[in-house]
């Protein structure tokens, strides 16, 4: 699982790097990437096996309970006290593209692992949306734009840099990926 995971996670990694290497090679159109990452331990706080759900409780005393997948067969060596190693990653990243008469849509892709059966209890989630939506209106002076949605709705906005008012053209495609990606496996207490 250990292995799968690291796979995974770099996978991810390289795909954000390559895409934002793209990016700047490709095109003069604006674009925007932001990573946060969060790696801590969390204590078990309360564990129910019938409803298959563990309560963690961070560093900062702050708690979430859990729902363990259905296929989750190490819920059994879970234990109130355990420590859990928790590694979070969200992504969001903004592109503006020529559109060739794409209209707005949106889409997502998750994929999760556990470990196996008598392994440490371990388990990761990856959920990855896109959504895209079409400029309708860009106002220099202002400094706003509107851009038309998968629902239809076209809304207002302010831009943060106004030079990527001066980048960007009424009918141009934005792409918005935001991807999350959690981690979590048990910490491997010593035998005594």
């Amino acid at each position: 699982m250990k292995m799968k995971l690291m796979l995974l996670i770099t996978a991810l990694v390289f795909s954000l790097s390559v895409q934002a290497a793209h990016h700047e090679a490709a095109t003069e159109k604006p674009s925007f990437s932001a990573t946060q990452t969060v790696q801590l331990i969390a204590v078990v706080e309360a564990v129910d096996r019938e409803a298959r759900t563990i309560t963690l409780t961070g560093p900062q005393g702050n708690s979430r309970t859990i729902q363990a997948r259905e296929d989750s067969n190490n819920i059994d060596k879970i234990v109130v006290g355990d420590e859990v190693n928790v590694e979070f990653l969200q992504n969001m990243s903004i592109e503006v593209f020529e559109n060739d008469g794409m209209e707005p849509g949106s889409g997502a892709l998750a994929a999760s692992a556990i470990n196996k059966e008598g392994e440490t209890p371990a388990g990761m989630e990856v959920l990855t949306t896109v959504t895209t939506a079409v400029v309708e209106d860009i106002n220099i002076e202002a400094n706003t734009f509107k851009l038309r949605w998968p629902n239809g709705d076209v809304l207002q906005y302010e831009a943060q840099d106004p030079e990527n008012l001066k980048k960007a053209d009424v009918g141009d495609l934005v792409v918005l990926t935001f991807t999350e990606a959690i981690a979590m496996s048990l910490v491997e207490v010593p035998a005594e």
